[in-house]
C-alpha cells in the first residue's frame, strides 16, 4: 500500500472515530487501533490529534464541495442550488461526514486552528455554489442556512418524529 493509501485508509478511521465520540473524546489510540496500524504511526502522519482532526475537517468539506460542483455542472441559478441541495441529502445520509462536520464547528468555539479549517471549507462550499448558480448573497445566505437547518434535522432525527412542527421544521419533508 503506498504511503497516500495508507493516509487515506487512516483518515477514513479518523472520521469514523471523532464521528461517534467528538474531538475529545477520540484519543489517537482508537483511531490507531481502527485504522489497523500503531499510535506512533498516527504521529509521523498527522503530527499531532489536532493535525489529524484538522486534516480529516478538511477531507469532508473538500468532498462536499466537490460533490457540489458535480452535481451542479452545466446548470446555473436556482437549479445549480437546488441540484447541490439534492446532492448533499445523500451526502449527509452518511452520518460520518455530517457528524465529523458538526463537530469540527463545536470544536471551532474554541480552537483556532480547528475554526480555520472549518471557515476554509465553508468558504470553499459557497464559492462553490455562488460560482456555479451565480446567485447574489442574500440567495446563497437563504440556502445555506436551510442546508444547516438540514444537518440539525438530521442529527435530531426529525423525518421520524411524526408531529407537525417536526413536519414543518423539515425543509426536505416536501421531499417524501
Amino acid at each position: 500500500m503506498s504511503a497516500e493509501e495508507r493516509r487515506e485508509e487512516v483518515l477514513q478511521a479518523a472520521q469514523v472515530a471523532f464521528a461517534e465520540d467528538g474531538y475529545q473524546g477520540t484519543s489517537t489510540e482508537d483511531v490507531a487501533e481502527r485504522a489497523g496500524i500503531s499510535q506512533p504511526y498516527i504521529f509521523r502522519l498527522f503530527g499531532s490529534k489536532r493535525e489529524l482532526f484538522i486534516a480529516v475537517v478538511e477531507r469532508c468539506f473538500r468532498r462536499t464541495a466537490a460533490k457540489f460542483a458535480e452535481a451542479a455542472k452545466g446548470l446555473s441559478g436556482e437549479d445549480a442550488l437546488h441540484a447541490m441541495g439534492m446532492a448533499y441529502g445523500e451526502l449527509i445520509s452518511d452520518p460520518t461526514l455530517l457528524l465529523c462536520e458538526m463537530h469540527a464547528f463545536a470544536a471551532s468555539v474554541n480552537d483556532p486552528e480547528v475554526r480555520r479549517a472549518a471557515q476554509k471549507g465553508m468558504r470553499d462550499i459557497w464559492a462553490t455554489a455562488a460560482k456555479a448558480s451565480g446567485l447574489d448573497a442574500e440567495y446563497l445566505r437563504d440556502w445555506l442556512a436551510k442546508g444547516m437547518l438540514c444537518n440539525v434535522v438530521v442529527a435530531l432525527g426529525l423525518g421520524d418524529v411524526d408531529e407537525p412542527w417536526a413536519r414543518d421544521a423539515n425543509p426536505m419533508a416536501h421531499l417524501v
